[in-house]
């Protein structure tokens, strides 16, 4: 069951680092070129879809998966119990916790916004105030599951 739970841990750590990277390697900078108005409606979109019992899973997952992983793990093998354990904090502070309090907020308060009434000067500020701040959050998440992902790997070549 350890082995199965760990296992799990990685593929999930695995997908929401790829998310991430994907994200902001090609998503981010190619919606960046797109006018403010287009830009706010594509993130807007996006936001909507994105938020599915699936990506949910994978999202969540991770957090339980990686601290019942280190208690599943706690007396086999102190290191295995400290990756698994660190790299669930790591997932829960830079992926989680950044989304639920930085991210999040930003998406909802775009998500309120009628971009088709709004003036272009309206449209400019909002994807001011949004944009930075959304890129400077997922930058965190990214290197966060990243991160974990990398500690979850070393547990199981360890194990």
């Amino acid at each position: 069951m350890g082995n199965t739970t760990l296992f799990i841990a990685i593929i999930l750590t695995g997908l929401s680092a790829g998310l991430c990277f994907t994200w902001g390697n090609a998503v981010a900078t190619g919606i960046a070129n797109l006018n403010d108005q287009g830009y706010l409606q594509a993130f807007q979109a996006m936001n909507r879809t994105i938020q599915n019992p699936l990506f949910f899973l994978v999202f969540f997952g991770p957090v339980l998966l990686t601290f019942w992983s280190s208690f599943i793990n706690r007396t086999d093998s102190i290191s295995i119990f400290w990756l698994c354990f660190s790299a669930g904090l790591i997932y829960l502070v830079g992926l989680a916790l950044v989304t639920i309090f930085g991210n999040v907020p930003l998406n909802e308060m775009l998500d309120k916004t009628d971009l088709l009434s709004s003036s272009v000067e309206d449209l400019a500020q909002l994807r001011n105030q949004f944009e930075q701040p959304w890129n400077r959050f997922h930058t965190i998440r990214t290197v966060s599951s990243t991160i974990s992902f990398g500690l979850l790997t070393l547990a199981a070549l360890i194990k």
